[in-house]
Formats: structure tokens, C-alpha cells, sequence
């Protein structure tokens, strides 16, 4: 069996990489794949679950986590502590699932240095308009913190260089569609179909 891939998927608030990576995984049963779920200290939005879209700690607690070296990355963004938990990832892509890590530039250059292997995506919105639409369509932040976000979009976005691969997520479906590609070539690399199809290569190879 083949290990799973590492995803790292990074984009400035709003631009849309967690609704894409939602719709992937709706959409796409073919593969398994999860989404890492983070450690925060932040506060729980209304709908969100413990476990589910985040594990919520203490900033006590993620400091004792953070001194133990149980994270693969770990980061302060507005004030708030986020950090990927290096045993549960190591733990699904040996049991051959794709994982995907929703997380900024500076937990992607991180990972990059743990985890060479790790594919990494950069979503951009087509606009700064656009972009400031979609922060203030969610409804969930004031203005002021709108702002700073848009402030921050600037400095999020000059990194998609790092970055292998680019979607602009314009057209979300078209975006959904680049997606899927990225993941199926990824799947479809020699090293992973020759693990994938042990058994039948052995047969096409088997002399008469």
C-alpha cells in the first residue's frame, strides 16, 4: 500500500480554500482523504464542534503540547495560537490517506522542512474587491477585523511563489475542477500505481 499525501493549501481569508476543500471531499469518494484537524486557542464559532473543525485548548495546554514538540508546525495568526499535530498526520498517510492542511506561509515553510514530500497549493481570489466581498458576505467578522485581513491578504498572497501548484478560484466549480486534477495526477505518479498494482505488474511481467 502506498502512502498517502501530504496537501498543504494556504490563501488569504475569504478567497475560498476551505469551502474547496470541503466540496473535494464531497465529491470525490474515490480517494480517502481527510482534513488535518488543528489545535487553537481561539474561541469556538457558533456551529463549530470540538474535534471536528478544531481541537480547542488552553493557550496552558498548547504551550505543554508545543514544549513537548507534538506539533509539526505551529503558529500565532491575530492573536491566536493554531498548530498540526505531527502524530495524527504521520498516522493517516501511513495507512495511505491524503491529508489536507489548511494553513498560512509561514506554517507551509514549516512543513516543507519536516516534510519535503508535502504538495502544496495556493488558492488566489480573482480580485482585492472580490476578496473583500466574500469577508464581508460571511457575516462572522467587524469591520475592523475585516480590514486587517485585507491588509493581511496582501502579504499572504506575495508567497504563492513557494507554492507548486496555483488555482484561482473565480469560478468556484472550475476551481473545484483544477482541484481535483492536482489530486488525481498526484494519485496517478508512478511510485504510487506501481504500490496501488503490485499484484497485476507482477502478472503483465510474469514470463510464460
Amino acid at each position: 500500500m502506498s502512502k498517502g499525501t501530504l496537501y498543504i493549501v494556504s490563501a488569504p481569508s475569504g478567497a475560498g480554500k476551505s469551502s474547496l476543500i470541503n466540496a473535494l471531499l464531497e465529491t470525490n469518494p474515490t480517494y480517502d482523504m481527510k482534513v488535518s484537524v488543528s489545535h487553537t486557542t481561539r474561541g469556538m464559532r457558533p456551529g463549530e464542534q470540538h474535534g471536528v473543525h478544531y481541537n480547542f485548548v488552553s493557550v496552558e495546554e498548547f504551550t505543554e503540547l508545543a514544549e513537548k514538540d507534538a506539533f509539526l508546525e505551529h503558529a500565532e495568526v491575530f492573536g491566536n495560537f493554531y498548530g498540526t499535530s505531527r502524530l495524527w498526520i504521520e498516522e493517516q498517510l501511513n495507512k495511505g490517506i491524503d491529508v489536507f492542511l489548511d494553513i498560512d506561509w509561514q506554517g507551509a515553510r514549516q512543513i516543507r522542512k519536516q516534510m519535503p514530500q508535502a504538495k502544496s497549493l495556493f488558492i488566489l481570489p480573482p480580485s482585492k474587491e472580490e476578496l473583500e466581498r466574500r469577508l464581508n458576505a460571511r457575516g462572522q467578522d467587524s469591520e475592523a477585523v475585516i480590514d486587517r485581513r485585507m491588509q493581511e491578504a496582501r502579504s499572504e498572497i506575495s508567497h504563492y511563489s513557494e507554492y507548486d501548484y496555483v488555482i484561482v478560484n473565480d469560478d468556484f466549480d472550475v476551481a473545484l475542477m483544477d482541484f481535483k486534477a492536482i489530486i488525481r495526477a498526484e494519485r496517478l505518479k508512478q511510485d504510487k500505481q506501481a504500490a496501488k498494482y503490485t499484484s497485476m505488474l507482477n502478472a503483465l511481467l510474469a514470463e510464460q
